[in-house]
């Protein structure tokens, strides 16, 4: 088995913001195939694609916020296009705009436009789930309708096994589902002791909930098999759906390691299985 190893820099996002070029050159001398953006840190496309090219780095995919792509999707597309990218992402959106809500229609119609637009310029549009797309709308999970309404030519997925995990599924089960519209995968480890409907889980990747819920320390994110998922099993599941990356992320350090060494024992777990 055999896959290239992309990592997410959001999972680096300090160490990005403090040092661009010098935390890709680290990420390369890991052994990381390729990258996959998370915001730019004012750096301008032509700069970040000469660096990737220098240093051996295939800029793969890029998160980017969807308000942007609705703002401005030409010019944005267009800034990741010179980048290089063959993947746009849109990486989460916010309560208004979730399954069961008044804008998740409108936002199923707003990926639409963005995937045909992203089409004609030669780039694929992907979905990076959590786990409240797996809230059911009239018997159906938000994700599943979002890929049922969508067509696959406009979208594809790039689903993350954590959240799929988190959401109630079987990741393998679900990369299987989508078995041949699924090219990138993101491989998130996590530990929890129990599951726990109110603990705070997105204050774990930043977005802070104005509810006053005590801070927990049931559940954290991994590095690479250090935690709960299969990996074996996820793995095989995404090279039998045609998947042609994967992407290791961690939304924050855990173990008492930092970001980078989180990153390092990740890709070195990965060859012991790979």
């Amino acid at each position: 088995m055999s896959m290239p190893i992309a990592l997410q820099l959001y999972s680096v996002r300090e160490e990005m913001k403090n040092d661009f070029k010098g935390t890709l050159e680290k990420v390369k001398a890991m052994g990381y195939d390729g990258v996959e953006f998370a915001g730019l840190f004012h750096q301008d496309a032509a700069t970040i694609r000469g660096w990737c090219e220098e240093l051996g780095l295939n800029p793969i995919s890029a998160h980017v916020p969807l308000v942007e792509m609705i703002e401005d999707c030409e010019g944005t597309l267009n800034t990741y296009k010179e980048i290089g990218v063959q993947y746009v992402v849109v990486p989460y959106v916010d309560d208004a705009r979730r399954p069961g809500t008044e804008g998740w229609l409108p936002t199923i119609e707003a990926i639409r436009k963005i995937g045909e637009a992203a089409v004609k310029k030669g780039l694929t549009l992907l979905y990076h789930n959590h786990d409240f797309e797996f809230k059911k709308v009239d018997g159906e999970y938000g994700l599943d309708m979002l890929y049922r309404m969508v067509p696959a030519e406009y979208l594809q997925t790039e689903l993350d096994t954590c959240w799929v995990n988190v959401g109630g599924e079987n990741p393998a089960d679900y990369i299987r589902k989508y078995d041949g519209r699924c090219p990138v995968v993101h491989l998130k480890d996590f530990y929890r002791e129990t599951v726990d409907a109110d603990e705070p889980l997105y204050e774990l990747i930043g977005i802070k909930s104005e509810e006053k819920k005590p801070k927990k320390k049931n559940f954290e994110f991994r590095p690479l098999g250090k935690g709960l998922q299969n990996f074996p099993e996820i793995l095989k599941a995404a090279v039998a759906a045609g998947a042609t990356w994967v992407v290791v992320e961690q939304d924050n350090p855990s173990m008492d390691k930092t970001p980078l060494e989180c990153a390092e024992i990740s890709i070195q777990y990965l060859k012991t299985i790979m």
